[in-house]
């Protein structure tokens, strides 16, 4: 009787994977070893916030653009995939773009913490502004090929 085997892949793989799970189990003793309860409990209320605050919020928000568009639905994605990757931005960077950690930020860097906020917003408009130049450039090369295309005669 033979045993399956399992493909396991390359030595450099399994460095690599070993080298991964090191740093993982480094990281998560140094962050429980100064609060475990804190982390813990950081961890389920952020858990128990996006579950329960956050997701219903933002399905709401997409359903109602879903039914802004009407028969445009294909349009929803030109607003979903920059809203999602502002939202993503503004959650990894709000505490600098919020001026929470201003004074702390400026003594460690040295660098001024101000300018965050502009430049987040910054970001979402060229993300708005790229998602509706694209929609404009689908837009235009439909309309065109539909002008190109001989309508059928009865």
């Amino acid at each position: 009787m033979r045993r399956p085997r399992i493909p396991v892949g390359s030595p450099f793989q399994l460095l690599l994977l070993a080298c991964s799970f090191a740093l993982a189990a480094y990281a998560g003793v140094r962050l429980l070893a100064g609060d475990w309860l804190g982390v813990a409990l950081w961890f389920v209320g952020a858990a128990l916030l996006h579950d329960l605050v956050l997701l219903p919020l933002y399905a709401a928000l997409d359903r109602a653009v879903v039914r802004g568009f009407g028969a445009r639905r294909e349009w929803v994605s030109y607003v979903r995939v920059p809203a999602a990757l502002s939202g993503l931005l503004l959650l990894v960077w709000f505490p600098l773009i919020s001026g929470m950690v201003e004074r702390r930020y400026r003594s460690g860097t040295g660098l001024p913490a101000d300018v965050f906020l502009a430049r987040w917003l910054l970001i979402t408009a060229v993300l708005f502004g790229g998602s509706a130049l694209l929609l404009a450039v689908r837009l235009l090369r439909v309309r065109r090929a539909a002008k190109r295309r001989p309508s059928a005669v009865h």
